[in-house]
């Protein structure tokens, strides 16, 4: 049943953030904002006193009986908002609850709104190899700029993003993977600048560089989610290429068209068919 005395439902998934979770609440407290918007922290399974400090405050608190993800808590938040609005945001003390009020009034031009981090916000240098190969490829892939791809601080309309849940993982990349999902059908980002701050309590359990393999492998499914074409394409052309080449190259000096050139330029042919088919699949699997 939607909700028409909040303006939007404020998702914070919370995984052993009894000391950011608090930090966070009193925050809100202060702007007096328990009375407008709906919140909704979802505790991910936390070992710690998350879920009983979070329900000392007018909060609807969730629980998961083990932990899901990132991506997971926010489904599950999304899932259970009573309001046309939707907005996440961190658990850790990261983001400034002041600019809730911001991004509810931007929603009524954008389809999503992002709180774009400066470049004096705090950030985990580790992490910024890890961020610029996801950044480039996404670039990529929608053929444009983005904006702070992977910014926990955003707002949805509920129905949109309830629409494309099943394309969102359940992992850390949420954000990066709605990003692209909204660029890719065409809908109106807006963004504004925040200032983020270093995280309450303990360290981050996202790390870009030790993780490296998980971000790899977030570029692949990114990849054939998206724009299958852009992979399957290419190396379509360099086998065909390579296998022409071979083959002409055979025929003028040795007299005959060999037959490792007409292997090569058959797979160029069934990548650029694969190619086709894994397009149409994604086309029907972004359109569930």
């Amino acid at each position: 049943m939607e909700n028409t005395k909040k303006l939007a439902s404020i998702v914070v998934p919370a995984y052993n953030e009894e000391e950011g979770i608090s930090g966070l609440l009193e925050a809100v407290k202060a702007l007096d904002l328990f009375e407008k918007y709906e919140f909704i922290i979802v505790d991910d399974g936390s070992s710690d006193q998350t879920a009983a400090v979070a329900k000392r405050y007018p909060v609807k608190v969730i629980r998961h009986s083990v932990n899901k993800g990132y991506g997971a808590s926010l489904k599950t938040g999304v899932r259970r908002a009573t309001t046309p609005l939707v907005i996440t945001m961190d658990s850790d003390g990261q983001h400034d609850p002041a600019y809730i009020d911001t991004i509810v009034e931007m929603l009524g031009e954008y389809d999503m709104v992002i709180g774009e981090r400066s470049a004096t916000s705090f950030q985990v240098k580790s992490r910024k190899s890890g961020k610029w190969l996801i950044r480039k490829t996404g670039e990529m892939l929608v053929g444009q700029k983005l904006p702070d791809y992977n910014s926990g601080l955003r707002g949805f309309h509920r129905e949109q993003i309830y629409n494309i849940l099943h394309l969102m993982p359940n992992g850390f990349s949420f954000s990066t993977t709605s990003t692209l999902a909204y660029l890719k059908e065409g809908y109106n980002i807006g963004t504004f600048p925040i200032e983020v701050v270093e995280r309450v309590g303990r360290a981050s359990s996202v790390q870009f560089v030790r993780d490296g393999s998980k971000t790899f492998l977030l570029l692949f499914r990114i990849i054939m989610l998206f724009n299958p074409l852009k992979v399957f394409f290419p190396a379509s052309l360099l086998f065909t290429a390579a296998g022409a080449i071979w083959g002409i190259n055979g025929y003028l000096f040795f007299g005959r068209f060999p037959n490792s050139g007409i292997i090569l330029i058959t797979l160029g042919m069934f990548m650029f068919f694969f190619g086709l088919l894994a397009d149409q699949i994604s086309l029907l699997n972004r359109k569930k």
